[in-house]
């Protein structure tokens, strides 16, 4: 007779698959987990209680270190919030701007995802492929604003550069040749027999629970439900694009890749109408009081961020900081979801369906 005595092991806090500094502590029956319980606060920073001794300008630079890959959709829903507060009308060509570089980096968080998570797996070349698609993003990214992974490019009423001579060009030229990318990303993973063994049918939920915990993004959509803020509450300018909002069926590790391989397909369908029907000039700044004073009340916004819902919160009495400011940080409400999926799975699936969730520790602890 087989005989075994619970262990319990600290995952953790190291970054190898835990993406970032994040601890998770299992109680394990043999190879089968009876008990997760995720430990976070590692990478605290007290964004949102510094923020209430900034101005609204001063606080752009420390949504960059939420989601520090996607830094832009990060920058735009502050200024979106404190922009519907004060009413300000932003010229078209700086929403232009804004529009295209929060696809592009949507594009580039979903192949940090996609490299990442075949790493933690076992694959190794899919990482270089997608690094090095990423590098031509950030390569126009630095181009257009002087940095790489926190830009501070977003202001209140529009974006503090234009777009440099020839840079829409490049970004053109990045949309056709990602397509053919894509298809080679396919032909080396999509159909791989040992991929698939690792996540068919791992990490599977319905949409009810999924509703339940508040899930959003591919970790909602893996489910059937077909919500997608930029159609469903559209905001910017994607009322004006085609595009369509995937969904998966079965709830599982595998309906979350598949989605987040064809949200790229519909990033790069969205850039391609956007670059189509740039403005050939216009200002990038609208008329903005010298200092940024939101009259006194509260406000609620929302749009769609690579990983889900990122909402964002302001209490104002009425002085250039706000009186209180919250955000509603995706990856954090979606990894409450983990310590349910992990119950009765083994060690090896463990990396699998964290993996899956997708989530930045800078956004879980903020």
């Amino acid at each position: 007779m087989i005989r075994t005595e619970e262990l319990l092991l600290n995952v953790g806090p190291q970054h190898p698959s835990t993406h970032g500094v994040f601890r998770i502590v299992v109680k394990l029956d043999g190879e089968v987990i009876t008990e997760a319980t995720p430990v976070m606060g590692y990478l605290h920073r007290g964004t949102e209680k510094l923020a209430e001794n900034l101005n609204f300008t001063q606080i752009i630079p420390y949504t960059d270190r939420m989601d520090y890959v996607s830094a832009m959709t990060n920058n735009y829903v502050l200024c979106h919030a404190v922009e519907k507060m004060m009413g300000l009308e932003i010229p078209e060509r700086a929403e232009f701007m804004r529009l295209i570089v929060m696809e592009m980096q949507r594009v580039a968080s979903h192949l940090v995802w996609w490299g990442t998570y075949l790493l933690d797996i076992g694959a190794i070349s899919p990482f270089l492929y997608a690094f090095s698609d990423r590098e031509r993003i950030l390569g126009m990214f630095n181009e257009l604003c002087g940095a790489r992974l926190t830009y501070n490019y977003m202001r209140v009423g529009g974006v503090k550069w234009d777009a440099p001579e020839g840079w829409i060009e490049k970004v053109k030229t990045f949309v056709k040749d990602m397509h053919y990318r894509l298809d080679e990303y396919h032909n080396l993973v999509s159909g791989n027999e040992i991929f698939l063994s690792r996540i068919k049918g791992i990490g599977k939920y319905d949409a009810k629970t999924a509703i339940d915990y508040g899930l959003s993004g591919a970790n909602l959509r893996c489910t059937g439900v077909q919500w997608d803020l930029r159609k469903a509450e559209p905001y910017s300018l994607y009322d004006r694009f085609e595009f369509d909002v995937p969904v998966g069926k079965n709830g599982d590790c595998f309906d979350r890749y598949e989605l987040r391989m064809e949200e790229i397909v519909q990033s790069l369908r969205i850039l391609e109408q956007a670059l189509e029907q740039f403005p050939g000039d216009g200002e990038t700044m609208g008329k903005v009081p010298r200092v940024i004073r939101p009259p006194a009340g509260e406000i609620y916004v929302r749009i769609e961020s690579p990983r889900g819902e990122i909402g964002c919160h302001i209490v104002s009495k009425g002085k250039a900081e706000p009186y209180r400011l919250k955000f509603r940080r995706p990856s954090f409400v979606n990894l409450q979801i983990l310590p349910k999926l992990l119950v009765g799975e083994s060690m090896t699936n463990l990396v699998t369906i964290l993996g899956g969730i997708d989530i930045v520790l800078g956004e879980v602890d903020c």
